[in-house]
């Protein structure tokens, strides 16, 4: 993507007029008053996850429990229509995807599935700048085989606390490596990994691989069958503006569609059988076997109404405009900010191709920065030690909104 970029306000307004999702910021609900660029992290309403959550709490109100089966879009069958939706932006098959449980658990459900610790191959590769909540589990998976992590879950390091190497990635994958669960794009710096280069070489090498997409599902376009990739988990109240604790997703390729679900419970059931109420687990032959407990269907309800507005946007129109945004943040920050008295870097790969959907802006005084944009209703988040994390919506921000918050930055110091 060629951009040719001006420092001035005008330019960030002719950006706007120019902009094809321009109609989609009034197609959510933005605090007032403020500029909002944290979807890294949560999501704003959208106008229709309101109608759907809406729609949900009515039936719940007026039917009762017959909305499990006797309603024109049944619960009973909710965690699989938004599976379908959803499998479009990850490139897989509706099948293969579900709407299901957290982030974390499915983590738990899936990794202990695919572990299978044998021989020499008895380790679980990740990486040092995963989300701690990864490798909590991957912890204690390993605990569960018998297992120390100490020498069993091998992680891969960073030369510069940054970013991370495809290669040194590569290099740790030695005949002990069991499996692999890695981030899509790192939440701290916005790598993005190469998704489809690694899961080759893990296969390659014979190792199932797994990826938590939570930092690129709904901002980044996914191809998860064409790369071969084993298996995958996502939340859905960043990008994807479900909601608070809204319900996360796992994908399954149907090439392990056979395999038995290590933790099972009633809604991995035979959704044809699941009524009978037998005692002995027949697992349902799509990623729906790998769901544990009921879905929440409150939680879900706002999904529903935010994926259509996704899909209605496009997720290659997503990716355009976000690329574009944050390389137009990149811009400003080399222009007005990399000198002296300012001194910020840039925390994010400058390559479009390996960046995600937030620039991270380094700084010494990085949480002092973040404390006063606060209070100028800037709202965004600070990562330790030294980033100020800045997430412009290609949905509901615009090119003027990155202006003026490089603007007060700049105001701050002068």
């Amino acid at each position: 993507m060629e951009n040719e970029f001006e420092v001035g306000e005008a330019l960030a307004k002719k950006l706007d007029n120019d902009d094809p999702l321009a109609d989609f910021p009034s197609k959510f609900y933005i605090p007032e008053n403020t500029i909002y660029m944290n979807g890294n992290s949560l999501g704003l309403l959208p106008k229709k996850g309101e109608k759907t959550l809406l729609r949900v709490l009515e039936e719940w109100k007026t039917v009762g429990v017959k909305g499990w089966v006797n309603i024109e879009q049944p619960w009973f069958f909710f965690a699989e229509k938004l599976g379908e939706k959803a499998a479009s932006l990850v490139g897989a098959k509706p099948s293969e995807v579900i709407a299901t449980g957290t982030t974390t658990i499915n983590i738990h459900s899936l990794i202990s599935t695919f572990y299978e610790p044998v021989g020499k191959k008895t380790k679980i590769l990740a990486d040092v700048l995963n989300f701690p909540t990864d490798i909590y589990a991957l912890q204690s998976q390993v605990k569960l085989k018998g297992l120390d992590p100490k020498e069993n879950l091998i992680l891969v390091e960073s030369e510069n606390g940054r970013f991370l190497e495809e290669e040194t990635i590569i290099d740790a994958m030695t005949e002990e490596i069991a499996i692999i669960l890695l981030p899509s794009a790192l939440f701290r710096s916005g790598q993005l990994l190469d998704m489809k280069y690694l899961t080759e070489e893990a296969h390659k090498r014979g190792i199932l691989i797994g990826w938590d997409c939570s930092h690129s599902v709904g901002v980044v376009p996914h191809y998860f069958d064409e790369w071969g990739v084993d298996f995958a988990i996502w939340c859905s109240y960043k990008y994807l503006n479900a909601g608070p604790g809204a319900s996360a997703f796992l994908y399954v390729n149907e090439k392990h569609f056979n395999k038995e679900a290590a933790l099972s419970g009633w809604f991995g059931y035979v959704k044809e059988k699941q009524f009978e109420m037998n005692l002995h687990f027949e697992q349902a032959k799509n990623a729906g076997g790998w769901q544990i407990s009921s879905p929440s269907i409150l939680g879900s309800a706002a999904l529903e109404g935010a994926l259509d507005l996704i899909l209605e946007a496009g997720i290659d129109e997503i990716r355009e405009k976000s690329l574009k945004m944050t390389s137009y943040m990149i811009f400003l920050v080399d222009e007005l900010l990399s000198k002296e008295p300012y001194i910020f870097s840039v925390g994010t790969p400058r390559e479009e191709e390996r960046r995600g959907g937030h620039v991270a802006l380094e700084h010494k005084e990085a949480y002092k920065i973040h404390e006063e944009l606060l209070k100028k209703n800037v709202v965004h988040d600070f990562r330790p030690p030294n980033i100020v994390r800045i997430t412009p919506s290609a949905l509901y921000n615009t090119y003027a909104e990155i202006w003026e918050v490089i603007s007060i930055i700049k105001n701050l110091f002068d």
